[in-house]
C-alpha cells in the first residue's frame, strides 16, 4: 500500500480537528485525511476504509459533566470502539484521551491538575519510557522531547493494581520530565495492552517543525510518521 486514509473525528467543542488535518497532510504525504463528524454513523465498518482513527483535542460537548463523558456515547464512537477491537490504529489526543478513557478503550482517567489551574505551556519536556510501540518506534528509549500541553483535567490516575499492569506491560510511553500537573507516575501517555490505541495529552500536532524562532523542535512529526510507516506495512 502506497498510500493510508486518517479519520479525524469531530465532536461539538473539538477545536484541534484542523490542526490534527494539517500535521497529518504536511507531515505524511502517503496519507489522505477524512474528518469524521461524531453524529453520523458509517455504513460499512471503519476498517473497511480507514487504517488510523484520531480523536482530537478541544472540549467536546463543553466538558458538561466530565470532560469526554458526553462524547462517549456518541454514535460514531460505537463505531471507533469496533474499529479498536478489529486492530484498527487509534490515537486520542488531550480531550481524545479524556474519551478514550472514558470510553473504556484504555484504562485509568484525566482528573483536574493537582494545581487546580488549566496549564498551557508552549514547550514541556516529555520522556520517552518506550520506544517498542507504532507510536514511538521513531524515538529513542529515554529521550527527551518537547510537546505544548494545553489541559485543565490532564492528571492522568490509576488505582495502584492498574498502575502496576502499565508499567509491567510497557504500555507507559510517555512520561513528563517534571510534575506538571500531577500525574500518577508522571504519566503523559499510555497505550491500551494491544498496543494499537493510544491517549496523549500533549499536542504532538503542534510541534511538527523546528524553529529557532519559536523554540520548536519538530518532535511530534515523529509520532505521525512513526504510525504511518507501520501503517504502510501492516495494511
Amino acid at each position: 500500500m502506497s498510500t493510508i486514509t486518517v479519520g479525524v473525528v469531530v465532536f461539538p467543542g473539538t477545536n484541534c480537528d484542523k490542526d490534527v488535518v494539517e500535521a497529518i497532510k504536511t507531515s505524511v504525504p502517503q496519507a489522505h485525511v477524512v474528518e469524521l463528524w461524531h453524529d453520523e454513523v458509517p455504513e460499512h465498518p471503519l476498517k473497511e476504509a480507514f487504517q488510523w482513527v484520531i480523536l482530537p483535542g478541544g472540549f467536546s460537548y463543553g466538558d458538561y459533566l466530565r470532560c469526554g463523558a458526553m462524547a462517549k456515547n456518541s454514535k460514531l464512537m460505537q463505531a471507533v470502539k469496533q474499529f479498536a477491537q478489529d486492530g484498527g490504529y487509534v490515537l486520542g489526543i488531550c480531550n481524545g484521551f479524556q474519551i478514550l478513557t472514558e470510553a473504556g478503550l484504555l484504562e485509568g482517567a484525566l482528573i483536574p491538575n493537582t494545581t487546580k489551574r488549566f496549564i498551557c505551556q508552549q514547550r514541556t519536556r516529555l520522556e520517552v519510557a518506550a520506544n517498542t510501540s507504532i507510536y514511538t518506534q521513531g524515538y529513542a528509549k529515554g529521550q527527551v522531547i518537547e510537546m505544548p500541553i494545553a489541559h485543565g483535567e490532564g492528571c492522568y490516575y490509576a488505582d495502584a493494581e492498574t498502575l502496576e499492569r502499565l508499567e509491567a506491560n510497557g504500555q507507559v510511553l510517555f512520561r513528563y520530565a517534571d510534575d506538571v500537573n500531577g500525574s500518577v507516575n508522571r504519566i503523559a501517555g499510555i497505550t491500551n495492552p494491544a498496543g494499537n490505541v493510544m491517549g496523549l495529552m500533549p499536542h504532538p500536532e503542534r510541534n511538527l517543525w523546528v524553529n529557532a524562532l519559536s523554540g520548536f523542535t519538530g518532535d511530534g512529526r515523529t509520532l505521525f510518521e512513526s504510525v504511518v510507516a507501520s501503517c504502510l506495512v501492516t495494511h
